[in-house]
């Protein structure tokens, strides 16, 4: 039989599927004063060229935030950052060391002393104690080749540049099962700062084990522009939970998820010091368009996907209840085995909405109603800017164009819009569908 495959699914051979190399930059705006590294260690047995030890470090100490995983099972390189962060109060942060290949996750006391040993030989380089963040990703339950790492970190520090080479190069240090490496950049400018030229840079990777409690992947953004580190945190949390936290893959939560902001304020101008300033909602809204660009590549890298779905709850009650409507229809296999499948089968987007909010028999009752099926309406909305595709209208069935069904969800992009005509609350949700490749990589990871 003859195998179907897709353009847009992830290469067997490792190569860039030529759907995805549009998303790779050719060129960056990166901040001034933060160098960056990829380089060749073999965390993983099979890896032999592959650069799998990342570096992002600033010239000068920043002020820093992460978020981290709710998993009860979190990595050795969260505990310990987590603890870095609040013993300096956010401040005095100067590099973030990342390996792949291997989570570092699950591995006792053992586990906790190799990520403190990788954070001190990265300080050493640094030149300040107390200075470095560390992350980790791969394979769950097994102890890191801590030697060979730290063997090379002094690598990483000299091989730092500036450029956009050196930049991709961290990004693709950072991949597991990515296909592509992920890497933006920007500039922007504040209010109190006319004139001066800001910049945003940010790697991420994630592809699998994807679902929103936290962050969901590994991140690493830096800007140039001064931010107090007491206003770090609810920066990074707000901008996070519009990002990072809405996106879903497959459902499940990592041991490592860790998305960290580091702020070097080398470009200059006014520092960014009170939550009430015109300084910070510029830049809360900078940092929260950019996580987003930067959040969506993970579900265009979703593990054997297919399509990148939008989901758009609007007209709600609640904005909770929204985001879990949103979420609910996007975590449902059904949903994404019959996108893959180009089926209209718009009644598994309602079925996974109606149970969406169904509370524990022991949770107090809600009396906000966010889901009444008599106002209730669902649509396709086609990317190319034509009209849009109603399937259910304040709970009574269309009768669906199944050709122009067809065509929409032929699509490489798709948006489905659910109105709950309960109230005025929205979300935006990104998700991606299930292929058999999704079965297929996930069976042989570790091998």
């Amino acid at each position: 039989m003859m195998k179907f495959t897709r353009s847009y699914s992830a290469s067997i051979s490792g190569a860039i599927p030529q759907a995805k190399l549009k998303y790779i930059p050719s060129s960056g705006t990166y901040p001034k004063g933060f160098a960056a590294s990829g380089v060749y260690v073999g965390v993983k047995p099979g890896n032999t060229s592959k650069p799998d030890l990342a570096l992002v470090t600033s010239d000068r100490p920043c002020a820093a935030a992460a978020v981290f995983t709710k998993n009860k099972f979190q990595a050795a390189p969260v505990s310990f950052s987590r603890k870095l962060l609040q013993n300096k109060a956010n401040a005095g942060i100067r590099s973030v060391i990342i390996n792949s290949g291997n989570a570092n996750a699950v591995t006792g006391t053992g586990g906790l002393q190799d990520a403190a040993s990788m954070a001190k030989t990265a300080d050493q380089r640094a030149g300040e104690d107390d200075s470095s963040i560390v992350m980790s990703t791969g394979v769950i339950g097994q102890r890191l080749p801590i030697q060979k790492i730290v063997d090379h970190i002094p690598m990483a520090y000299h091989q730092a540049g500036e450029s956009h080479k050196h930049w991709l190069s961290c990004a693709t240090a950072i991949c597991t099962t990515d296909t592509f490496p992920k890497l933006m950049s920007r500039s922007f400018e504040l209010p109190s700062s006319p004139g001066v030229e800001y910049r945003i840079a940010g790697v991420t990777k994630g592809a699998g084990m994807i679902a929103p409690n936290m962050a969901t992947l590994l991140g690493v953004l830096a800007t140039d522009a001064p931010i107090s580190p007491k206003i770090m945190n609810p920066l990074l949390k707000y901008a996070v939970d519009r990002s990072f936290n809405s996106l879903t893959i497959d459902g499940d939560t990592s041991t490592n998820d860790t998305v960290a902001l580091l702020a070097n304020g080398a470009a200059g101008g006014k520092e960014v010091a009170s939550e009430l300033s015109p300084d910070y909602a510029a830049f809360r809204d900078v940092l929260t368009d950019f996580s987003a660009d930067l959040a969506k590549y993970i579900v265009r890298d979703g593990e054997g996907a297919t399509k990148f779905v939008t989901i758009r709850v609007v007209d709600a009650a609640t904005e909770d209840g929204a985001r879990q409507v949103a979420r609910s229809i996007a975590l449902s296999p059904l949903v994404k085995t019959a996108l893959y499948g180009k089926d209209a089968n718009w009644g598994r987007i309602l079925c996974a909405a109606g149970y969406a909010l169904i509370s524990p028999p022991t949770a107090p009752v809600n009396e906000v109603e966010d889901i009444t099926p008599e106002r209730t309406s669902v649509s396709f909305i086609p990317t190319d800017g034509s009209a849009e595709l109603k399937l259910l209208v304040n709970g009574e069935p269309e009768q669906v164009d199944e050709a122009r069904a067809s065509e929409i969800l032929n699509m490489e992009d798709l948006e489905i819009l659910v109105r709950l005509g309960t109230g005025d609350k929205s979300t935006t949700h990104w998700t991606c569908d299930f292929s058999h490749d999704y079965v297929t990589i996930n069976g042989d990871y570790r091998t």
